[in-house]
């Protein structure tokens, strides 16, 4: 019985793997196997776009709030920087998203949220004040 991709994905990915290793390409659902392989991209691109953001709330709040400044957060803001290098280093074509202005624009928009809600606060710059080398330097913290 043949797995079916709406109602079993994880049935349907097993037996596609199956068919791909034994070279029975013509059992392939070639049109949900693309989206799958497009969708394994995007699901890093969030993984990303997730850390970053929560990455640049820190480092507002940081800024933001200095009487609260403490050990979590700066763990957060080291892990936080040493997951996205390593997403970096793994998938180097997400590089590419550092450089476009449209993500970072979406990525800020979500760490300001982030922040707002964790603070109170509101008054947060409209646009990333800082570099993505300072952003991601391991030892820069805002003052």
């Amino acid at each position: 019985m043949l797995a079916n991709y709406e109602t079993d994905v994880v049935a349907w990915s097993r037996e596609q793997a199956r068919w791909l290793k034994a070279g029975r390409f013509d059992q392939l659902d070639l049109e949900h196997l693309a989206e799958e392989i497009e969708d394994v991209g995007k699901s890093e691109q969030r993984e990303l776009s997730s850390r970053m953001a929560v990455l640049l709330a820190h480092l507002l709040k940081w800024q933001h709030q200095p009487e609260r400044r403490g050990a979590s957060w700066k763990i957060t803001i080291r892990n936080q920087r040493k997951g996205i290098v390593r997403r970096l280093s793994k998938t180097p074509s997400l590089n590419a998203d550092l450089a476009d202005v449209d993500w970072w624009e979406g990525v800020w928009e979500d760490a300001m949220a982030q922040a707002a809600q964790e603070t109170g606060l509101s008054s947060f710059p409209e646009d990333c004040p800082w570099s993505s080398e300072q952003v991601l330097g391991l030892d820069w913290l805002p003052v």
